[in-house]
């Protein structure tokens, strides 16, 4: 429990973290006007969604074995593109619109370990309630609430006093291989489970047994999916 606990904490308090600390590097090439930063937010929530559905997809799709070396390969493509550091070649030069080029940017610096960190949440929950059938792993979610808090106020209030932009990156940069660790540990745990056999009440042996579908009572309508995306996008929704 404490492995999973860990992993989920470290990442949401990276996630949250690296949002303004690679802002600061985008803003002053850009004039520093409100729009970058709403691009920024845009190639946030997109890469968050995106994580969100590769946690739903690995974990309801594939078995556990095929989930940790999935998840494992994908760990070892993030580590590759440390660090985060934006190089002199990204600054904008002309040849592309700034909206485009923030995304570029954020996508060829940061896109794929950001998205490693936004799938962490439900991914561990999941493999928690695999390897530990008897754990509720929804209290993992309000430790992921305190990470995400507490890198909110660590930022103004610490990192970025303390800390150049260069210092950040690297300092984040080496608190993505811990959490890689961490995770990587988790998914080895995942791995063995997946050789786990069980002795069912009919005498029989096999492995462990899937999550029982849904009836067709329980099949969610278009209504509600609809309201899933919708009321969120109040929260950007603005009056002229």
């Amino acid at each position: 429990m404490l492995a999973y606990a860990l992993t989920l904490f470290l990442s949401a308090f990276l996630l949250f973290l690296v949002e303004p600390l690679i802002g600061k590097f985008i803003l002053p090439w850009h004039g520093g006007t409100p729009a970058v930063w709403t691009t920024c937010m845009l190639v946030f929530q997109v890469l968050l969604l995106g994580g969100y559905a590769y946690a739903h997809g690995l974990s309801s799709r594939l078995k556990p074995r095929s989930q940790a070396i999935v998840h494992g390969v994908l760990l070892v493509a993030a580590l590759a593109c440390l660090p985060i550091t934006p190089s002199d070649s990204w600054k904008p030069t002309g040849e592309w619109a700034p909206a485009l080029h923030i995304v570029l940017l954020l996508l060829a610096c940061l896109g794929l370990p950001f998205l490693v960190l936004s799938a962490t949440g439900p991914l561990m929950q999941a493999w928690l309630g695999t390897t530990h059938p008897g754990r509720s792993p929804y209290r993992l979610y309000a430790l992921s609430n305190a990470g995400s808090f507490l890198a909110l106020l660590a930022y103004p209030f610490c990192v970025e006093w303390l800390l150049g932009r260069s210092q950040q990156t690297l300092v984040w940069s080496a608190s993505y291989v811990v959490f890689a660790v961490f995770c990587g540990f988790c998914a080895w745990r995942l791995w063995r489970s997946g050789a786990c056999i069980r002795e069912d009440s009919s005498g029989t042996v096999g492995e462990i047994p899937s999550e029982p579908d849904r009836g067709a009572d329980e099949k969610l309508g278009i209504m509600r999916v609809a309201a899933w995306f919708l009321l969120p996008a109040l929260a950007s929704a603005r009056s002229e």
